[in-house]
This record gives C-alpha cells, structure tokens and sequence, in this order.
C-alpha cells in the first residue's frame, strides 16, 4: 500500500509538471507514454500463443503524432481517418496472407489501435485545437477525472467492498468501489473548475464540468474494465512494472484514455 501511495505522489507530480508547461512538453511526455503503453499491449498479446501485427500499427503512430501537432484540426482528423483505414488494410493483408491465417490474430492485432494510437491522438488533439486558456482546463478533466475516479473506487472498494461488479472480468473490483469512483470523478471536475474559475479566467459553464465528471467517471471505469478484460485474455495481473505498485504505463493509462476521447469529443461541441 505504501508503495502504491508514493508511487502515485510521484507519478502526480509529473502529471502536474507536465500540465503546467503544456504544448511540447506534455506532447512528448505523452507520446512516450502510448509507445510504452503500445508495446505493453503488444508484448501481453504476443504471449499468448497469437501473433499479432505490430509494425503498421507504429509506423500509422509515428506519421500520425507530427501530423497532429503540425496539421489543422480538419486535416490532422482526415490524416487519422486515412491512417486508420490504411493500418487496418496493412494488417488484414499481412495476417491474410501469412500461413495459417486467423481472425482471432487479425482482431488482436488492430486491438492497440483502436485502443491506444486512436485515444492517443484524441489527446493530443486537445493540446493542437483548445485554446491556451482551456487546453490546462480540458486536459486536467482527462486525467484527473479518471485518476480521482480511481483512487476513490480503490479505497471505497478495500475498505467497504462487498458486492461484486463484473466478477468474470475483473474479481476485484465492487459495486461499492464503482459508486465511489462516480463521485471521485465528479468532484475531480468540481475542483477543476473551482480553481480553472480562479486562476485561468474559466468561461466554461460549470453545468459542463458535473457532466464530464458523470461521464468522464463511466468512461474511465470501462476503459478500466476493458483493460481488465484484455490481462483475463492474456493471463497476466499488469501489463508491465515499470511502476512500483501500480503495474506498466498501460495500467496507469487505461482509464485515462478512454476518458480523453470523451473530452476531446465533447468539448468539439462546445
């Protein structure tokens, strides 16, 4: 426990350092954590007896992140379109022509893709198309919904957990822990907007923040669910160890990426 805890201060603490600066500071930063999280999932996968496709998926990544940061919003969106249907063919044309062709190793090897490279660049469409003035506001509703949400379902589901969520995928975690994840992730978006409101001259309606932590809160514990999902599939506990107590940085980043597809979407909206 007292790993975990400090692993997470420090982890926090590059979080924040990361926000404050934005632009390519927190672009490089997180660009190295989805190739980590990337190879992560591709070496779990790769262990389990299949043998998915893992270079059209880096090389789609590798054009996609310059174009992000470069491109206008329209473009980079079609760039992603047109990179996405191009790896999808490149895979299906390898796994098909391969000897002993399997479905199973063609959905797993678009299985990074969809989960990973395409998130990915959701966030970082955030810093490309927000203005400076909310980039810092919408990227902390990303991570810290999803991180608060976490931490709350952790320690409620420990310390109250009784009634089981989805025991066939993931055996630990609780109704109790899921309800409590819901209001961490809520009053995540609450602070954000108590301190974005009086630090960086917040415009955004406040009704706009309950909601994201609403639903922010349901994306992050699916996309932890899905992550759970994947590991059952793959026999393992953690994707990787890099981090003491916490697992590898997609264990850190399940949650989290599921959540910036959310906001990226919503504040298009806006």
């Amino acid at each position: 426990m007292t790993t975990r805890i400090l692993t997470g201060i420090i982890l926090l603490a590059l979080l924040a350092f990361a926000l404050y600066f934005g632009g390519w500071a927190f672009s490089l930063l997180w660009v190295a954590a989805v190739c980590l999280s990337m190879y992560e999932e591709f070496h779990a996968l790769s262990q389990t007896g299949l043998r998915p496709v893992a270079i059209p998926s880096w090389i789609a990544l590798i054009i996609a992140v310059p174009g992000f940061l470069l491109l206008t919003e329209l473009a980079g969106l079609l760039l992603l379109m047109f990179l996405t249907m191009l790896t999808m063919m490149a895979v299906s044309a390898v796994v098909i022509f391969r000897s002993a062709p399997k479905l199973e190793d063609l959905l797993m090897s678009l299985l990074p893709l969809f989960s990973i490279v395409v998130p990915g660049l959701c966030m970082l469409a955030l810093v490309r198309v927000t203005p400076i003035a909310q980039q810092r506001t919408f990227l902390s509703l990303a991570f810290f919904v999803p991180v608060l949400g976490d931490s709350f379902a952790y320690f409620a589901g420990v310390r109250f957990g009784r009634v089981k969520l989805v025991p066939e995928v993931s055996p630990k975690k609780t109704v109790e822990g899921a309800v409590a994840g819901l209001a961490g992730g809520i009053l995540a978006a609450v602070g954000i907007f108590i301190l974005s409101s009086a630090f960086a001259s917040n415009t955004i309606p406040f009704y706009h923040f309950l909601l994201l932590g609403f639903l922010g809160s349901i994306a992050g514990q699916i996309g932890d669910l899905f992550a759970s999902l994947v590991k059952r599939y793959c026999r393992i506990k953690d994707f990787g160890h890099i981090f003491p107590g916490h697992g590898g940085m997609m264990d850190r980043l399940d949650s989290i990426l599921f959540v910036a597809v959310l906001v990226y979407i919503y504040q298009a909206f806006l």
